[in-house]
């Protein structure tokens, strides 16, 4: 697969995802600036992780307006793949392709540590390969991670099997003190209606290689690649 990595100013996780990407999974990798108008042929794009214009307004609501954007928003109209993974999520909840807002963490605080999260449908490329019951180890690293949405869209989302990742406990327990941010219902992924558009917050992609001592995120671009090339 060819795949499109995001830059925008700020962007801060484009090469732990491409290095994943590229080294880890043998794929090929395109940078794309966010100033760019060609996604040069790519088959899935992807919207990495970092402080995107600082972020010192909402966190995504300038990069929404980069010129790039305008080519993800028709080339996911049209089907093609587009993942955002935490300020990546942002962006794509800014830009009106998955339901919802990121709001602060109801600490106030910026979190970085390791969290799990629990498979929620096989419905998505994300986690159709994926065990239902197995709890996944990945760090999170944000301070508007908070999933919100109007109790009609969290219906929506419940109805059509919409939500991909819920925080948990090691055991897979979703609880209130297994939530790192205040997410509504536990939520940390979520896909579009139409199954080609993902978000979610927590960086499988800083849990993809051997060094690091954790390879659960290697798992969910293995769901990606599978099914794809199926």
């Amino acid at each position: 697969m060819k795949f499109g990595v995001v830059i925008f100013p700020g962007s801060n996780c484009d090469e732990d995802i491409i290095y994943v990407l590229e080294k880890v999974m043998g794929q090929q990798v395109v940078r794309l600036w966010h100033k760019d108008h060609d996604l040069q042929g790519v088959d899935f794009v992807v919207l990495p992780g970092g402080f995107s214009f600082g972020d010192y307004l909402r966190s995504g609501a300038i990069s929404r307006f980069s010129p790039i954007m305008q080519e993800v928003i028709q080339f996911a109209a049209k089907g093609g793949y587009v993942m955002g993974i935490c300020n990546g999520f942002q962006i794509l909840a800014e830009a009106g392709l998955l339901p919802g807002a990121l709001l602060h963490n109801t600490n106030r605080k910026f979190i970085c540590r390791n969290i799990y999260l629990k498979p929620q449908t096989s419905q998505s490329l994300l986690t159709a390969q994926l065990d239902p019951q197995q709890a996944l180890r990945i760090p999170i690293a944000h301070g508007e991670g908070n999933y919100f949405a109007d109790a009609d869209v969290i219906k929506a989302l419940n109805d059509n099997d919409q939500v991909m990742f819920r925080y948990c406990d090691e055991a897979g327990n979703i609880t209130a003190d297994s939530n790192p941010n205040g997410s509504l219902e536990n939520i940390a992924g979520v896909t579009n209606l139409t199954r080609n558009v993902f978000g979610l917050m927590p960086h499988p992609e800083r849990a993809a290689d051997g060094l690091l001592a954790n390879e659960d995120g290697l798992a969910i671009f293995e769901s990606i690649l599978s099914i794809v090339r199926a």
